[in-house]
């Protein structure tokens, strides 16, 4: 045998998983999400392929671009058939076709537009695709934000989970000590049963935690596109750290460079040209048109057969109308483009205020849960118990102290979500734009 034939099925081995059909990763598609130690990176990743509202905003981008393709189509020439000088009574002839005792004209239209219409519909279609595609960029903002939010709060259900698995599992010990005390004669038995019933309510705010778990899995799961696999997702970033908040001065520059605003001035522009569109059709088209003529002899046509041309040339008689209803329709469209513009401005300045003092008021809340109140709710609950076990407080106490101590950690852990969301939603107040192109 062939020393060197071992390695080599070896390698063939190792080398078959990779060649097989389903192995193929195939051109454009994402690698699968590690969906059990999922970060905000890669699932901001999945949603540019995978969110069905950007899917949405991507089709309408491609209705604008074939919009232009139709706007920038010039008139097809017409061409027609006509017969005519058939004589009922006497026949058509005999004969090939053309022999025939009938006069045949073919004939060609062609209408020819004037004023710029099709220059300015072309204008008008590329301002919507970028009015489009623009909205799509907003799209993608707006889910981004979604996502950071169920994100976030995923985290801090998990969180809140681990918290009360950890007070459960402490009072499972307390009970269990409790219960070797209580047979040395050194508690009542009231201070037994107050501690499980406590204890049954730090499992019962387990389980519930689990099921902000569960839904907080099912709504990033819809975000992403991965509702069957929602139960695999499992949040893994730290929380951000507080930062210096920066300024609330946003000028009008950051604000026109929202996707949201760019939008609404790209179909004011498309407003314009519908407007100057509209103006043009009082530039009367004209149609010309070249035909070609062939009768033969026949008992009605003394002449002899002959062929002709002609031509003609025609243009609209305004005179009952003179396209004043669609002037007066892109009229109120431009005005209404911008007064939509007006109020995106309006409504980003608003957002972004809005944004500014939502993060200014959580990173208060978050600096005093983390600069004092959890350090001294831990400390409190670690002299109670302390004090607990020497006998010096009661159990009414010590449950009093884990409570508290309960509550501030559960708070704390929304009140980090509270931040993360208010910087996401800070930050996503004056995006400039997104990947969904």
């Amino acid at each position: 045998m062939n020393p060197r034939l071992p390695s080599l099925i070896l390698l063939l081995a190792l080398a078959l998983p990779c060649s097989q059909p389903g192995a193929q990763v195939q051109p454009g598609a994402t690698a699968a999400p590690a969906l059990g130690a999922l970060t905000l990176r890669a699932a901001e990743e999945m949603l540019i392929s995978r969110n069905r509202d950007v899917q949405l905003a991507r089709r309408a981008t491609q209705a604008a671009e074939a919009n232009s393709v139709i706007a920038g189509a010039a008139p097809n020439p017409l061409f027609s058939w006509s017969t005519a000088n058939i004589n009922p009574s006497k026949g058509i002839g005999a004969g090939p076709p053309r022999d025939k005792t009938v006069d045949t004209v073919l004939r060609v239209d062609q209408l020819i537009e004037r004023g710029g219409k099709r220059e300015l519909r072309i204008e008008a279609a590329q301002m919507l695709i970028a009015a489009a595609g623009a909205e799509l960029d907003d799209v993608v903002r707006q889910q981004r934000l979604a996502v950071a939010n169920a994100y976030f709060e995923l985290l801090a259900a998990q969180d809140k989970v681990a918290i009360t698995r950890d007070t459960a599992a402490l009072w499972r010990e307390s009970v269990a000590a409790t219960e070797l005390r209580l047979k040395a004669g050194d508690v009542a038995a009231a201070d037994l049963t107050r501690l499980r019933v406590d204890g049954l309510r730090a499992l019962n705010d387990a389980r519930a935690a689990e099921g902000d778990v569960a839904r907080g899995q099912v709504t990033l799961a819809y975000l992403l596109g991965v509702e069957a696999e929602a139960a695999k997702i499992r949040a893994v970033d730290a929380w951000p750290a507080p930062d210096a908040i920066a300024s609330a001065v946003v000028s009008e520059e950051v604000i026109d460079s929202r996707p949201d605003v760019r939008g609404a001035m790209r179909r004011v522009e498309a407003a314009q040209k519908g407007r100057e569109l509209a103006r043009s059709l009082r530039t009367r088209d004209v149609t010309v048109g070249v035909q070609y003529e062939h009768w033969p002899t026949s008992p009605t046509n003394d002449q002899g057969t002959g062929n002709s041309f002609g031509f003609s040339f025609s243009v609209p008689i305004f005179a009952r109308y003179y396209y004043d209803g669609e002037i007066a329709r892109a009229e109120a469209d431009y005005s209404a483009a911008g007064d939509l513009l007006e109020r995106a401005r309006a409504q980003a300045r608003a957002q972004v205020a809005q944004a500014l003092s939502d993060l200014r008021a959580a990173a208060d809340r978050l600096a005093r849960y983390e600069g004092g109140l959890l350090v001294e709710a831990r400390r409190a609950a670690e002299y109670a118990e302390f004090a607990y076990k020497n006998g010096a407080i009661s159990v009414t106490e010590l449950l009093d102290a884990r409570r508290t101590l309960r509550a501030t950690q559960l708070d704390a852990a929304q009140s980090r979500a509270d931040y993360a969301k208010a910087l996401a939603a800070w930050r996503a107040s004056f995006a400039a734009g997104g990947q969904g192109s």
